[in-house]
């Protein structure tokens, strides 16, 4: 009797311990530090973190590269739009010269579209299954990027995105000579044809980490992979698990079914922490668009997102048809006429050193009825950047040199 009862308690640990690895949801988790495969993927500039990559075991006896697996020792680049390890840091998005970047051709039949893209802090860009860019900067200092792309409609977008770590397996980085503190993600976009990162766009997390338990995440009635966990500082240091899901070979192809992801969270530009010049030297232009993430900004550190393009926006097929402009400087006014009716067009003046001297709404222009600005400048010579929006995220823009 004794020994059939230690038979039956053997086979009890063994099945309880393999549930335990094998967790319902499909994940695997991981404790404690990766083992790390290149200390630093990035190491041409002065003054960045540390781009650390690492591979780490999980209890199912699978193994995990930390912090994602990317494209960016083989990918094509995306173009610089700020990035100081380039030297290329514009202050104005005059300083900005689209026309000169290069583009991918998708469909030679299909239109030229141009993307901005903020990620904090690496990002892919797919379309069509087909990489675009890859960020040149996996860490730090923070940049931002363009992609230009030929394409027809519709077509897909896919973005894998990655809040990176200093502590591979760890998901945290130093702060203030705290290592193990847990940074943040976030990542917003704006595309030519009008497309914007909102609600609209899908959003999986596919990386979790630092968590106290892997019980922290659980599932929501939308498939969201939600962690209840919010602290930056967690203080289970090097004890701290990782949560990891399997991500799809073809995340990325327009026939990929993500119909139970659930949609981005969008987050305010002050919620993510935006403090760097590729984004303060360009607040008008990435407008009142909000950041997108999933429902964790902190530990969910392996994101993907994919955005279904059907249609242009109407505004933008309204900008198509601009044929020209006219900017006057009259008895310290400014006149400005449209040989089209465009509203909601916004103004802003610089001096030709790009100092900021105001920024005018004017609610409808047309060639009948030209806007007039009040104003009384000094005597000079002005850099006039006009800009179309649509609810608040500039979509067009128009510059020229005026004196007075």
């Amino acid at each position: 009797m004794q020994f059939t009862l230690y038979i039956v308690m053997f086979f009890f640990l063994f099945f309880s311990q393999k549930s335990s690895a094998q967790r319902i949801d499909g994940s695997s988790a991981s404790r404690g530090k990766a083992r790390i495969l290149f200390d630093n993927l990035y190491s041409t500039c002065n003054g960045s973190r540390p781009s650390v990559l690492g591979e780490i075991a999980t209890t199912d006896g699978k193994t995990w590269i930390v912090p994602a697996e990317t494209q960016f020792l083989v990918g094509p680049r995306y173009q610089n739009f700020y990035n100081q390890c380039a030297g290329i840091t514009p202050s104005s998005m005059s300083q900005v010269k689209i026309d000169s970047m290069p583009y991918t051709t998708i469909d030679p039949d299909g239109e030229v579209i141009t993307g901005y893209i903020l990620c904090d802090n690496y990002s892919e860009l797919y379309i069509n299954g087909q990489l675009i860019g890859t960020d040149p900067v996996p860490f730090t200092p923070f940049n931002s990027v363009i992609a230009r792309f030929k394409v027809k409609n519709p077509y897909t977008i896919a973005i894998k995105a990655v809040d990176w770590e200093e502590l591979p397996g760890l998901g945290s980085e130093n702060n203030n000579g705290n290592p193990y503190h847990a940074g943040d993600g976030g990542l917003i976009a704006i595309f030519s044809d009008g497309t914007v990162t909102d609600t609209s766009w899908k959003a999986q997390v596919y990386y979790i980490s630092p968590i106290t338990s892997p019980d922290s995440v659980q599932i929501k009635s939308d498939n969201t992979r939600y962690t209840y966990q919010t602290p930056r500082n967690i203080t289970c240091g090097d004890s701290c698990y990782a949560v990891h899901y399997p991500i799809p070979t073809n995340w990325m192809n327009p026939g990929f079914n993500d119909a139970d992801w659930p949609k981005a969270v969008v987050y305010a530009p002050s919620t993510v922490g935006v403090n760097f010049p590729a984004w303060t030297n360009f607040t008008s232009f990435w407008g009142k668009n909000q950041f997108i993430w999933t429902s964790n900004l902190v530990v969910d550190n392996l994101v993907l997102f994919r955005k279904q393009v059907d249609n242009p926006t109407s505004v933008n097929e309204d900008m198509d048809a601009i044929p020209s402009f006219d900017i006057q400087l009259q008895d310290h006014n400014i006149l400005i006429a449209s040989s089209s009716t465009h509203s909601n067009v916004q103004l802003h003046l610089y001096s030709v050193l790009g100092e900021n001297l105001g920024s005018y709404t004017i609610p409808q222009i047309g060639s009948n009825a030209p806007a007039e600005i009040i104003m009384n400048p000094p005597k000079g010579n002005y850099l006039v950047l006009m800009m179309l929006e649509s609810q608040g995220i500039p979509l067009f823009f128009k510059q020229c040199i005026m004196s007075y």
